[in-house]
């Protein structure tokens, strides 16, 4: 019921400047899209249930998730957007088809919030070889696919980080796969599993199972690309289970706060690895996306799982934790050949490691950033903070950062999506941000232009 409140407050709220919570940043557009929305995949009308619960069902062609990866194209402020495996956590009666969507994302400055137009201009499905459907289902070890973060390339192509592996798998603009990435082996599990105990905790977690990679449903969450287009830095949600990320004894048991992020040359193939060290790991925190700014600094988001309005059956809880940074790889230590990182960020430097470096650059939750009605992000904020992407700049100069929300295709809940302007020479002390340089619209320009009307 409080997030229809909200809805009827930002239908009053009278536009106004905002002041800026974090130094060069303004708070500038809001948008909900409905968590009832149809996509354009077909599918409406055909239903997908939980595995578990077959009376717990949503319609296949729900326009949900969507903000668990979000790109900009470089073109008529379309943007790719990927959800991630679909509903019920994978456990689907049927497979859930992996798919990504066109839209445009266009902010009336003018208007109150919420003032962010969000059409959705075309769905496509994830394709692997042989012209085989991608699926979100965990059962299904040949191409069950979890899409986490979405990087658009330089000649066409876009990139998108599965969670499931992890690996990259790099897409054409129909979605079919042109080629996997594959990572190095210590981040993969020896024993993936789609079965959970009774507690809903993923097999995957069990020490008898696995006792190094990633951590189940914690894998390859962030996924950006270098300016040039010539690197790949992907960033795992939290620590791989051989650096100390699990405490075996009590699964699921997360304690290590040391993840890695991953360089990928797209030229040589050649990789190099750096510890970013997670601000803390209870509540449900992590590293959930990540978007370039140049070649050696990024913004990550780190969140918990807390949220006023949550998804049921989740309890309302103060949200603590909805950070995004400032990171910077120069100076940091190539881990590479590191076999194990310590829990802890303290032990790092004994070991001669030095992580990358980070700044705030948004607390999310800081009570300037106003949405009207009397409240702020804070009061109205999604759990699941998951994507970043630049826009357009403003006439003015400053740059656009759009922030979205994953609403795990729960038709109760928006998603959300949040812009802020971003004064670059004072932001984060002078943000150094160097725009992607892009060929051509991934999107026809003319079908945009159709469509947004």
């Amino acid at each position: 019921m409080k997030h229809r409140v909200f809805a009827a407050a930002l239908a009053l709220a009278s536009v106004v400047s905002i002041k800026a919570a974090d130094s060069g940043v303004t708070l500038i557009g809001l948008g909900l899209v409905a968590g009832t929305a149809l996509d354009r995949s077909g599918f409406a009308g055909q239903q997908i249930c939980q595995f578990d619960d077959p009376a717990n069902c949503i319609d296949q062609a729900t326009f949900g998730g969507f903000g668990s990866a979000l790109a900009y194209t470089g073109f008529n402020n379309v943007f790719l957007a990927v959800p991630d495996r679909g509903p019920f956590d994978g456990r689907t009666d049927v497979p859930y088809l992996d798919r990504f969507h066109f839209l445009q994302l266009t902010v009336d400055r003018n208007a109150a919030f919420p003032n962010i137009r969000t059409v959705l201009l075309d769905t496509r499905l994830m394709k692997a070889t042989g012209n085989r459907n991608l699926v979100g289902s965990s059962a299904d070890f040949e191409d069950r696919f979890d899409p986490e973060g979405v990087a658009v390339g330089p000649n066409g192509t876009f990139f998108v980080s599965d969670e499931y592996g992890p690996a990259i798998n790099e897409f054409n603009r129909q979605g079919h796969l042109v080629r996997r990435i594959a990572l190095p082996a210590k981040f993969l599990i020896a024993n993936p599993s789609g079965d959970v105990d009774a507690a809903g905790n993923s097999l995957e977690l069990y020490p008898a199972l696995n006792t190094s990679g990633r951590q189940a449903n914690r894998g390859m969450e962030g996924l950006a690309i270098t300016p040039d287009g010539r690197y790949l830095v992907g960033m795992m949600q939290n620590a791989l289970i051989q650096d100390n990320g699990l405490n075996a004894a009590v699964p699921p048991g997360r304690v290590g706060v040391n993840t890695r992020l991953i360089k990928i040359d797209l030229r040589s193939g050649a990789t190099s690895e750096f510890v970013y060290a997670v601000d803390g790991i209870s509540q449900g925190r992590g590293v959930n996306d990540l978007l370039a700014i140049n070649d050696h600094q990024f913004l990550a988001i780190e969140r918990d799982n807390r949220s006023l309005v949550p998804t049921p059956p989740n309890a309302a809880q103060i949200p603590n934790v909805k950070r995004i940074y400032k990171i910077d790889i120069t100076g940091a230590t190539d881990v590479s050949n590191v076999a194990q990182l310590p829990a802890s960020a303290a032990q790092l430097l004994p070991l001669g490691i030095t992580p990358v470096t980070k700044s705030l650059f948004i607390d999310l939750l800081d009570p300037a950033y106003g949405v009207g009605g009397g409240q702020t992000i804070k009061d109205v904020i999604a759990e699941k903070i998951e994507g970043l992407a630049w826009g357009p700049d403003l006439p003015d100069g400053r740059h656009v950062l759009f922030v979205i929300s994953d609403n795990d295709l729960f038709p109760g809940r928006p998603t959300q999506v949040f812009a802020f302007a971003v004064d670059g020479s004072l932001a984060g002390a002078n943000l150094g941000y160097v725009p992607q340089r892009l060929d051509g619209p991934l999107f026809p320009p003319g079908q945009a232009k159709k469509a947004g009307k």
